[in-house]
């Protein structure tokens, strides 16, 4: 039997990746491996390396800031009220604009976060260091490319 699950205002684990901050709001245990969901907020400049995921739906929903994704070799502007979905094998990658911003994201399936919690315990910037990445991200279905 599943349980309600509430993380308040302002709680919840969070993982500082140097650029930018993930706050955990359900991962893989809260949901049965069914998605994560996750609120990033963070500084200017590219957030993370160009990657794709095997199997993992991944989708993000701008809350503060401008974003530019480049999607598949196309950039994409997304502004707060703005969603965004990556489908599996989609090459990708986001930066935040100047100011930096917020947002939330959704991976379907689930397993995708422990890959940022991994990071989190690794050199301040290892999100946007491609050996960092290399090293970690496969094991998560996140490939740079």
């Amino acid at each position: 039997m599943a349980t309600m699950h509430l993380v308040p205002r302002d709680s919840g684990p969070t993982f500082d990746l140097g650029v930018v901050k993930m706050r955990l709001l359900a991962s893989s245990a809260d949901t049965n491996g069914g998605f994560a969901l996750a609120e990033w907020d963070g500084s200017d400049g590219p957030w993370t390396i160009p990657h794709i995921h095997r199997r993992t739906h991944e989708s993000f929903y701008i809350l503060d800031g401008e974003f530019t994704f480049v999607i598949n070799d196309e950039p994409v502007t997304a502004r707060p009220g703005s969603y965004v979905l990556v489908p599996p094998e989609t090459p990708h990658v986001l930066s935040a604009r100047p100011g930096g911003g917020r947002l939330l994201t959704v991976v379907v399936p689930a397993g995708l976060e422990d890959m940022f919690r991994e990071l989190s315990g690794l050199t301040p910037d290892s999100l946007r260091d491609p050996q960092a990445r290399a090293a970690v991200s496969a094991r998560y279905d996140s490939i740079p490319v």
